[in-house]
């Protein structure tokens, strides 16, 4: 269902983000930005703007000026207002994310974290920021067992304080506009501010994800008071209010991100995680992080993974993320293929074309579990070498039969003699699930990818009071136990420790011109999602909005490979399951975004026709 602002919203921030974005600015230029007035949390001053509508969904746009792609219509429409004012692509990722944090509460937030990859135009380099949650400093690699080395009840972690890292967020969003962006963060999130005290009109989405989580929303009174208004799950075509996230955003407009790593908004983050107020009977595990980890935390500057394919180089999110490492050796692993089997993935069937898919991602998931985490000598290098791969190949891959789950890990020590046998057995992992994801680019060829989460849809459950933001369960990423006996885990929690991550933003450029920049939520799937996406569009020539949208198949290395409806009760997953492959059943995977960058400065944005309700593409000036 397409979401319809009930007043005057879009109008309202429009005249705003004019106001505040005055004159045009090239590049990663600082710039005076003019105080503006908007409603406070009584919503003064929004009753000078009539009703009206906002726009409705639209999967794919093309046209010039800059493009937004994310899952919310408020959300880029937040962002396309920014372009429209002069902002650039790092300016309304941050008013885009800020929305979507209002939008998208169970997925995203200030109580969550992320990555950014951002290629600069004046440097023609592609940078990253660090966002990601960090462990208190007081947790072990033992933390998450009972004392006696088994593991601690899954679920019962992910509902209490233990689950909750430090927000990284907020401190992302503040690098990001001081490296990248040309305006203040104090203007960039007046519009979020404004969206949440508005109000947005709940969609079946929406609805779907509260009822989903209804039973452990009610494990915490201020939850219940938050998102359940009334006690009950939001209708469809209600409208949704959240003047306590108002406040929140207020906070760190007039305060600065120091409000929560060293002020008030802190305190009251980590009174919620120590001391969870919980319905009568509850008890849950009360956390550990300190206003000291909130001090410590810091968005860090990274340098981003890269592997060619066909000729274009492809940049991702490095360690703490698997993402950029997996898609990185998973495209290396379908040309590796290529030149086994002397056939290009172009040129192969739809069946042999979704094998290669699996046996690729199953591979490298098989090498993630076994090698990268928050830790010193992650060998990214020898990870995404096409030695590597190509060593792997002749290793396991059989053009007529799946290879067994799990796929044994490989040695990345920069040996590689042909077909040397593989190292050992490797297990899957948790997996993360709350996110999403958003693309910007700009018309000076400035590129924001940004996927930010609070892990589950959900995330802990639990709410800050008075500010009305789910904190997230990013900790329970970690692996709470060796994966597999005898091996060493480089996920295993740790003081000051940021957990894994599956996501996976990306951006394509050819030469030094950017051409695609890509990403989606959804747990593991990402890396499965973001490489179908690529390989659908530049090997199987599918326009960019039919490679998101076409039928999906996610293979982590499991005992099973997860597939939706389309290929699993069709001749593709039968030709798949004659081959060897165990498939499981899902409604859908994952929720890309996407822009692609045409000559004579034209964009071309898309999004989902259908996944969590369809996406939302838009660019400045329409064709």
């Amino acid at each position: 269902m397409v979401r319809r602002a009930s007043r005057n919203f879009s109008s309202l921030v429009a005249v705003c983000v004019a106001l505040l974005l005055v004159a045009p600015a090239p590049a990663s230029t600082a710039a005076p930005v003019p105080a503006i007035g908007v409603a406070d949390r009584s919503g003064a001053g929004a009753e000078h703007h009539g009703p009206a509508t906002t726009p409705a969904k639209v999967p794919v746009m093309i046209g010039s000026g800059g493009a937004v792609a994310s899952v919310d219509a408020d959300a880029s429409q937040i962002g396309i207002d920014v372009l429209k004012a002069g902002g650039n692509a790092a300016d309304a990722a941050i008013a885009t994310a800020a929305a979507l944090g209002v939008t998208e509460p169970y997925s995203a937030g200030i109580g969550g974290g992320g990555f950014l990859v951002y290629y600069d135009a004046a440097s023609r380099t592609v940078r990253t920021i660090d966002g990601r949650e960090t462990a208190p400093a007081t947790f072990t690699d033992t933390r998450f067992t009972d004392g006696a080395g088994a593991a601690l009840d899954f679920t019962s972690v992910v509902n209490s304080g233990l689950s909750v890292g430090v927000p990284g967020t907020p401190a992302l969003w503040q690098r990001a506009a001081q490296v990248f962006g040309t305006r203040s963060l104090r203007d960039l999130l007046r519009p979020a501010e404004l969206l949440a005290q508005r109000g947005f009109v709940v969609d079946e989405t929406y609805a779907q994800q509260t009822r989903d989580n209804e039973a452990r929303f009610r494990l915490f009174p201020e939850t219940v008071r938050t998102f359940l208004p009334g006690g009950s799950v939001p209708a469809v075509g209600s409208t949704f209010r959240n003047p306590d996230m108002a406040l929140a955003y207020r906070t760190l407009r007039l305060r600065g991100v120091d409000a929560l790593y060293e002020g008030r908004l802190g305190e009251a983050l980590v009174d919620a995680a120590r001391r969870p107020r919980t319905a009568p009977g509850v008890d849950v595990y009360p956390g550990q992080i300190t206003r000291g980890d909130l001090r410590q935390y810091r968005a860090l500057l990274r340098e981003p993974t890269r592997t060619t394919y066909r000729g274009l180089d492809v940049y991702g999110m490095p360690v703490p993320s698997s993402g950029g490492i997996a898609v990185g050796e998973s495209l290396n692993l379908i040309e590796a293929y290529g030149a086994q089997t002397g056939q290009a993935l172009s040129d192969v069937d739809r069946v042999q074309y979704l094998h290669r898919l699996a046996e690729a991602t199953a591979t490298a998931f098989a090498d993630r579990n076994r090698w990268i985490g928050d830790v010193r000598n992650v060998p990214t290098r020898q990870l995404l070498s096409q030695r590597f791969a190509d060593e792997r190949a002749c290793q396991l891959f059989d053009p007529a039969v799946a290879h067994p789950r799990p796929i044994p890990f490989g040695d990345p020590d920069g040996q590689y003699t042909g077909c040397a046998a593989a190292a050992g057995a490797a297990q899957t992992a948790a997996e993360e699930h709350g996110t999403t994801n958003l693309t910007v680019a700009d018309r000076w060829g400035n590129v924001a990818e940004y996927t930010l989460t609070i892990e589950m849809t959900g995330g802990s459950g639990i709410t800050v009071p008075g500010y009305g933001f789910l904190l997230n369960n990013e900790l329970t990423d970690f692996d709470f136990v060796p994966l597999t006996a005898g091996v060493p885990d480089p996920n295993l929690p740790g003081p000051g420790k940021r957990p894994r991550s599956s996501m996976s933003p990306t951006i394509v450029l050819d030469g030094n011109r950017p051409v695609l920049a890509l990403g989606s939520p959804g747990g593991a799937t990402i890396i499965t999602t973001v490489t179908q996406v690529l390989l659908g569009h530049l090997d199987r020539g599918l326009p960019l909005v039919e490679a998101i949208a076409a039928p999906r198949l996610s293979s982590r290395n499991g005992a099973s490979s997860q597939a939706e409806p389309p290929i699993f009760t069709g001749p593709d997953g039968a030709a798949l399951t004659t081959m060897g492959l165990v498939l499981s059943a899902t409604p859908e995977i994952g929720a890309a975004t996407a822009v692609r960058l045409l000559q004579g400065g034209r964009f071309e944005a898309a999004a989902e026709t259908t996944r969590r309700g369809g996406g939302s593409a838009m660019v400045v000036k329409p064709d």
